[in-house]
């Protein structure tokens, strides 16, 4: 477990401080995700049962009070399935600007080495080049994860809204 975190220490030193940042972006991400993709699966699926049930219940599903009662029970639901998906997609856009930013400051690093020793040292442009290079990969490959786990969540809560939508229109239709 100790060379664990040391390894991750000397990532993280390799890439700089914008890596750190990175990372919780990351992490704060997939925690994001994780809470939808079990809200989905679990709260989710109660709330539409009982809603659907509710609807069963009713007399009235054909008046236009019944009508505004099924689209306000279909908007509450798809605010509470959409909850957290706009951070998400706002974080996945982060992640490469934060990436373009470490290789901004790893260039700079870059330059000053070459201001202080030349141009021909290679040995000591190489932290430079990896504190531009590594935060790049790291904040793209957050974005990548993030957008097909996004997509998934978004193509998700516009099919069960549909659903739901269904469920509620199909009882209406059967009196």
């Amino acid at each position: 477990m100790i060379e664990f975190f040391e390894a991750i220490r000397d990532f993280t030193e390799t890439g700089g401080q914008v890596l750190i940042v990175i990372g919780v972006l990351i992490f704060v991400m997939w925690l994001l995700i994780l809470e939808r993709v079990l809200y989905i699966n679990i709260t989710h699926k109660k709330l539409k049962k009982d809603i659907t049930m509710q609807w069963r219940a009713r007399k009235d599903r054909s008046s236009w009070f019944a009508e505004q009662i099924r689209q306000a029970h279909i908007s509450r639901l798809s605010l509470k399935l959409n909850g957290s998906i706009p951070i998400i997609q706002a974080l996945v856009a982060l992640c490469p600007l934060l990436g373009l930013m470490g290789t901004v400051t790893g260039m700079i690093e870059v330059f000053d080495v070459m201001a202080i020793s030349g141009s021909g040292n290679a040995r000591s442009m190489a932290s430079g080049v990896s504190k531009a290079t590594i935060p790049t990969m790291a904040g793209m490959v957050g974005a990548l994860s993030g957008v097909f786990a996004s997509a998934y969540l978004t193509r998700t809560s516009k099919a069960e809204r549909t659903h739901l939508e269904d469920a509620l229109q199909l009882q209406r239709d059967i009196n």
